[in-house]
């Protein structure tokens, strides 16, 4: 499933993705805006691909890529990227956590991402989106909030905050 939001789209990154940029494969579309991408993090590939081996494809929960939406309404590359900690827990949450490559932060992307996070777990049947940040990251902090999100709880140095979908 792809969440289309103007000027981003959350596309799925899948269990074969991971494999592929593991064996060495990569495409030029995998790199990332400012040259950052999933290949500089093998210990987190091979993790995703050893939990999918073990529990199977976990979409619609999983990593996904932010990826640029041309005017032309094609994708570009990617330029951060959203993990969607799923399935829902018993209170039918589901965390959610969302970052952008340097090169575009303060292009206001964060906004349409979370929107397109929460619709994702909307969709996907969670009852609540949950995210958690840095007390420091005050531009994170309110995107989560200009998206709807509440401050339900925080520790010496992270603040957990959640929506009712």
């Amino acid at each position: 499933m792809e969440t289309a939001t103007s000027p981003v789209t959350l596309h799925p990154f899948t269990p074969a993705d991971a494999e592929r940029l593991l064996d060495g494969h990569v495409d030029p579309i995998d790199g990332w805006e400012g040259g950052y991408s999933f290949t500089d993090e093998p210990e987190l590939l091979a993790e995703y691909v050893r939990a999918a081996q073990r529990d199977g494809d976990p979409a619609p929960f999983g990593p996904y890529l932010v990826r640029r939406v041309g005017l032309d309404g094609e994708e570009g590359v990617a330029v951060g990227g959203v993990n969607l900690f799923g399935p829902p827990d018993v209170r039918g949450a589901v965390e959610f956590a969302f970052g952008l490559v340097p090169a575009v932060r303060g292009e206001g992307l964060s906004h349409h991402v979370v929107d397109a996070a929460v619709a994702v777990l909307r969709d996907a049947g969670a009852l609540i989106a949950r995210a958690e940040c840095e007390i420091a990251n005050l531009p994170a902090r309110r995107v989560l909030e200009q998206a709807g999100l509440v401050e339900v709880g925080r520790t010496d140095d992270q603040v957990a905050y959640e929506i009712r979908l």
